[in-house]
Parts: structure tokens; sequence; C-alpha cells
């Protein structure tokens, strides 16, 4: 994993590089982010660049053809490890730690290093059983750092999701930080740091990384994925700052839908009460099928949410591409503090009765007369 390899966090990625660079690396330091965030790509990448053996000074990302550059790239460099959470499945019975989980691992981050933890669950087969990182593994770990480095000028131990420890895998764990073995480096990476114990907060270096932006996975989509410009921005506004989100949704539903142009007319129907258009309208929703109706409901909520954004302050969504502003600026006239929280709720009780089965074209018309009157509302 290389840091180009990475959407956007320009900033962030300048200040890991100058700490490489300056040799300030800080023996333990904490990726916390959102689920869906870079986190464990930005950690993984700056394993890579730490390691790197033919990285020239001022260089902007790790070579990427050098011996360790290639290994850590698979994820079977002998100085690279992992700590996770696990559990037991048909495949480990007992016993269930980190070590017997590599393979499986390894092709889930390589597929895709953008998931959560319900996507690791189910790609090991836990079914309905929860993962922890289980005091059995504070042994493995207390092991493993013992160990001097094989190859590189770091052991790199990358604890994924810490905050799932066990009660004395986090003691091992602070016991490590407040002593560090030499040439070590512990990388959390967290989705929920505030659960961490705060002695384990207190020795850290905190790595604060922020969500993506809804260009960033625009251009990430359309630029590497190969999706459309218009699914790839419905796709990022639907994902709110989750990449994770947004590559999985991109493949699980083929329908290339225009959603921004379905919710200009629904509104523009509702708005001049036209029945008749909204009847025929309802037609098309139910057309959709279940899944992109529901998706469809999602991100009619994200559009609203920046039209209301806009009448406040159109600074505070910037970046709109030409067609959406037109539209959001106009709108914005309509929807205003006094109505924006009803017509949320409408659209959110739209999308649990679809969600539960209901018939799509009753909840479709229902909901759009609901909202045709809360537009009424003056300001």
């Amino acid at each position: 994993m290389r840091f180009s390899e990475i959407p956007g966090q320009q900033a962030l990625k300048q200040l890991l590089r100058q700490s490489v660079e300056q040799q300030h690396v800080a023996h333990a330091q904490l990726f916390r982010g959102a689920e869906g965030s870079a986190a464990l790509p930005l950690a993984l990448a700056y394993a890579t660049f730490l390691n790197c053996e033919n990285r020239p000074t001022g260089a902007e990302d790790s070579c990427g053809q050098c011996p360790s550059c290639q290994k850590i790239d698979k994820l079977v460099h002998p100085d690279l490890n992992f700590i996770l959470p696990v559990t037991t499945t048909k495949a480990v019975t007992k016993d269930a730690v980190s070590s017997k989980f590599m393979a499986e691992w390894r092709s889930f981050v390589l597929e895709n290093p953008y998931q959560g933890l319900n996507d690791w669950m189910q790609h090991i087969g836990a079914e309905n059983k929860q993962g922890s990182i289980s005091k059995e593994e504070s042994l493995q770990l207390l092991k493993l750092v013992s160990l001097k480095a094989f190859e590189a000028r770091f052991k790199i131990v990358v604890v994924w999701l810490p905050e799932l420890m066990h009660p004395a895998a986090a003691n091992a764990v602070l016991k490590l930080l407040e002593e560090p073995p030499p040439a070590t480096i512990f990388l959390l990476v967290s989705f929920a740091p505030e659960q961490l114990l705060p002695t384990i907060i207190s020795r850290v270096q905190p790595v604060v990384v922020r969500p993506f932006s809804e260009n960033d996975i625009t251009d990430y989509l359309r630029d590497e994925q190969q999706v459309p410009e218009v699914k790839a921005r419905q796709l990022a506004q639907l994902a709110e700052g989750n990449l994770g989100f947004a590559l999985a949704a991109r493949t699980a539903t083929s329908a290339d839908h225009n959603y921004f142009e379905l919710f200009t007319h629904w509104m523009r129907h509702c708005y001049g009460y036209k029945v008749d258009k909204l009847l025929s309208q309802s037609d098309e929703f139910q057309k959709l099928g279940r899944e992109n109706q529901k998706e469809f409901l999602q991100f009619a909520l994200g559009l609203l949410r920046k039209v209301l954004l806009f009448g406040i302050d159109a600074q505070l969504v910037p970046h709109l591409p030409a067609a959406e502003q037109q539209f959001i600026g106009g709108f914005s006239r309509f929807v205003h503090q006094r109505n924006a929280d009803l017509l949320a709720t409408e659209i959110n009780d739209a999308h649990y009765h679809i969600e539960r089965n209901a018939n799509p074209r009753m909840v479709f018309v229902d909901t759009s007369l609901r909202i045709a009157e809360l537009l009424k509302i003056a300001a």
C-alpha cells in the first residue's frame, strides 16, 4: 500500500512523511477514524514507507519495487504483524487468535482495505458471533515482540480495532507501550478510540483521520473503479465519507439510476401538488426494486440536508456540481428550520416501511402527499 493509492488526506500524508524524514517516529501511534475511512490504508502505507529499502531522502512515497515494499504489499512481510478481533468458526473451533486467520485477513484487506468489523466477521464465517481480541492474544503478542526484526529496520505491529481487546490483552498492550521493545512500532487502528483505556490513549501519538470528502470518493470511484460520473457522485453522497460503503454499494446493484434527476422531479411535483404526475412517478419508483428504493431514499435524505445547509449559508456546502447547485439554490427557499425535520422524518419513515416490505407504490404516494403539505409551510 502506498500513499498515492489513497484518495485525499494530503495534509496527513505529508505529516506522516515528515515524521520519518525528521526521525521523529513515535513508538506507538493511534490512527483514529470512522469505519470506512483511510485509517487502515494509511497505517499500511506508513508501514511501507518506514521500511522501504530504496526510498531516497525527500521522497513522497515508498518505492514499491524493493523486496520490503513488495512483501508488505502482499501482507507477507515477516516484520509486519497483525492483531485482530476474531472468534471461533467452523474452520477454527478453539483457541481463536489472529495468527490462525492470516490467510483470510490478507484476502480481506487486499480486496478492500476500507471495510469494517461486520464485513470481517462475515468474511471469516463468524455467523452471528462477536469478534474480540482475546486474553490468549496477549501471550502471542508478548512472544511476538520479544523477537528482533528479521529483515526490516522496524518490526511493526498493527492492532486493528484495539477497542475490542479483552482487559488482559489491553493490559499487555499497555505494558508494552510503557516499556517498548527496541525498533518496534505499534500502529493502533481504531474506529472508536473513546472505548480504549485512558492509560493507553495517554501513551500513543494520535493520528486523526478525517472522513473522505464527497469529491474524494467521487473521483476515486470514477477514476480508479470506472464508475460513471453520475453514479459515482450518487454513491459518494450516500456514503457520507465511508469509502468502504461506497465500494460495497457499487457492486450491490448493477442498475445505473439518476437519483438526482428523480429527486428533482419528485420535489417539483410535490410542490406543485401534481397528483397525476406523482401517481405516474410512483410506478417508476416501484420499478426501481427494493434495494434501489432504499438507496434512493437515503440519497434524498442527504440531498435534503444539503438544501437546508445551503439555505443557512451557501459556504456550508462548497464544491457543488453546477446542476445540483442550481436546483439546491432554488429549492432552499422551501426547506427551512420549520419543516426540515418533518420532511426528513417522512423520508425516514418511507425508508422504514420499504425495508419492511410495504407496497412501494402506496408508500411513495403517501409520502409525496405529506411532503407536498410540508413544503407549503412558510419559513
